[in-house]
C-alpha cells in the first residue's frame, strides 16, 4: 500500500491545557508514522467555516469548528503524518463523535469531553458541553479536504502567534526557542512528546511548531561558536565539531560536496517556539546542563540524554540566541505547505 498524508488537529482547550506532548507520544508510537509537519494557526471565521463543512459527516464536531474555533484568541495545531494506511490508524487512535465515552482507548476519550444532560426515562438526553481535543478525518474524502484547506490558510492563518493577551497586563514576555533533536527520532516512539510534556511545567504558551531537517550549511552556522572552543580544548576539535554537524544534519562537512551543503538533511527534528515571563531562563532550567549525568531528575536532559552531544533538545541561552537561532533554521518557513503539496 502507498503511503498516505493526514492530519490532525489539536484543539485551542488542549493546547492552552498543555496536552500536545501526550496527544504526540499515542499518535506517534500508536501509529507507527512519520511526523511530516507541524504549524500553528489562528483561525479566521472562513478557515473554521471550511473545515465546519469538511467534517459534515460529524455533527457535533462540525458544530465546534463552526462554532467556537474563529472565537478571538483561539490556537490551533495542525500535524501532518505519513505512512501506510494512515488515514486509518489515526482515525482509529484519535477516535470521532460516537467514540467518546470509553475509558481511554482513544485519543478524545482521554482528553475530550462529551457530557450529557440526563432527561427524565424515555427522553433523548441533551448535549450541553462539547470538547472534541483531537480532531482528525476518517475518511479519504475529508482528508483531501482538509489538506487542502490546510496549505490554502497556512500562510494568511499560520505560523508563530503571539499570545500577549493570554498573560497579565504589563508581564515582561519573552520567546524562546527549543530544538527537539534526531535522536529523539529514530523511530516513531513517545520520545518527542516527552519531552514537550516536561516542558509544560514552565507555564509557558506554544506558539510555534516546524518540523525541520537541518542542512550541513544551517548546522555549520548553528554551530560556529562551538568550533573555537573545542579546537582550544581539544588536538582533534575540528573533528568533534564535524560529528555535531553530523549528527544534527546527518553528514559531516569534509565528506560532503559543498554544493551540496544547503540541501535539506537526512535527520529530523522539531523546533518549537514558547512565549512567555522568563522563558529562556524556565526553558533551559527544565533541559538542565548540557551533560546528562549531571543534570537533575526530572529535566530533559536526565530523561533523553545520553551523552554531552546526544542529549534530547537544545534551548537558546539569551535573546540574541534566539534570534541568531531562529534565522538559522529559518523558522517562519512554510514547509507545512510544501509537505502538503508535495504529496498533493
Amino acid at each position: 500500500m502507498a503511503a498516505q498524508l493526514t492530519y490532525v488537529l489539536i484543539t485551542p482547550k488542549a493546547l492552552y491545557k498543555a496536552r500536545v506532548g501526550n496527544i504526540l507520544s499515542r499518535l506517534l508510537s500508536r501509529s507507527g508514522l512519520e511526523l511530516l509537519g507541524a504549524r500553528m494557526f489562528s483561525p479566521s471565521v472562513e478557515f473554521s467555516e471550511g473545515l465546519a463543512e469538511n467534517f459534515s459527516s460529524q455533527e457535533l464536531t462540525s458544530t465546534f469548528l463552526r462554532g467556537a474555533l474563529p472565537q478571538a484568541g483561539n490556537h490551533l495545531l495542525a500535524l501532518l503524518l505519513q505512512g501506510e494506511d494512515a488515514i486509518n490508524k489515526v482515525s482509529c487512535i484519535v477516535g470521532d463523535d460516537e467514540h467518546m465515552d470509553g475509558r481511554g482507548e482513544t485519543l478524545r476519550d482521554t482528553y475530550g469531553d462529551h457530557v450529557l444532560l440526563q432527561e427524565e426515562e424515555g427522553e433523548v438526553p441533551a448535549l450541553y458541553y462539547f470538547e472534541p481535543a483531537i480532531i482528525a478525518p476518517s475518511r479519504r474524502e475529508e482528508t483531501v479536504g482538509g489538506l487542502q484547506l490546510l496549505a490554502t490558510f497556512s500562510d494568511v492563518d499560520g505560523g508563530i502567534l503571539d499570545v500577549s493577551d493570554q498573560f497579565p497586563a504589563g508581564a515582561k514576555l519573552e520567546k524562546t526557542l527549543v530544538l527537539i533533536k534526531p535522536d529523539n527520532f529514530h523511530f516513531p516512539n513517545t520520545r518527542p512528546g516527552g519531552v514537550i510534556d516536561l516542558l509544560a511545567r514552565t507555564g509557558l504558551a506554544l506558539v510555534g511548531m516546524k518540523v525541520h531537517q537541518m542542512s550541513v550549511a544551517q548546522a555549520k552556522e548553528f554551530y560556529g561558536p562551538v568550533l573555537p572552543v573545542l579546537e582550544s580544548k581539544f588536538a582533534d576539535g575540528r573533528i568533534h565539531w564535524e560529528s555535531i554537524i553530523s549528527f544534527m544534519s546527518g553528514s559531516r562537512p569534509s565528506e560532503l560536496p559543498e554544493e551540496e551543503h544547503h540541501l535539506p538533511g537526512n535527520q529530523y527534528s522539531i523546533a518549537l517556539i514558547y512565549q512567555g515571563e522568563g522563558a529562556i531562563a524556565k526553558v533551559r532550567e527544565v533541559l538542565g546542563p548540557t551533560d546528562p549525568s549531571r543534570a537533575a531528575h526530572g529535566t530533559i536532559r536526565r530523561e533523553f540524554g545520553k551523552d554531552i552531544m546526544i542529549n534530547g533538545a537544545h534551548a537558546s541561552d539569551s535573546p540574541e540566541s534566539v534570534l541568531r537561532e531562529t534565522a538559522i533554521i529559518r523558522i517562519e518557513e512554510n514547509n507545512f505547505k510544501s509537505a502538503i503539496l508535495a504529496h498533493c
